[in-house]
């Protein structure tokens, strides 16, 4: 509740950039007062290397039907019959 009063809100968040940015001066440039972080060894960073998420199904989508197959089994789901939050805080 009172992390974005004052201060606060510099000294409990960080930004992350690039090493060029940080040695180029961006943060000083930009006025930046939050904590920063430098950013490295992402490059090669891909699916297969997140731990919990690096499942890559072959998917199909047949033209005709409109029919989705992940690893050959259909996708299905019934239509929504409500979006809540759709029309108060415009998300569609």
């Amino acid at each position: 509740m009172f992390g974005a009063l004052g201060k606060a809100k510099y000294h409990t968040s960080m930004i992350f950039m690039s090493k060029a940015g940080i040695e180029a001066g961006v943060p000083e440039k930009l006025g930046l007062q939050s904590q920063i972080g430098r950013v490295e060894g992402c490059r090669n960073i891909s699916k297969a290397s997140m731990v919990h998420n690096s499942y890559v199904p072959h998917i199909e989508l047949d033209p005709q039907t409109y029919i989705v197959k992940a690893d050959g089994i259909p996708l299905v789901c019934e239509p929504a019959t409500e979006l809540p939050m759709a029309q108060r805080y415009f998300l569609f």
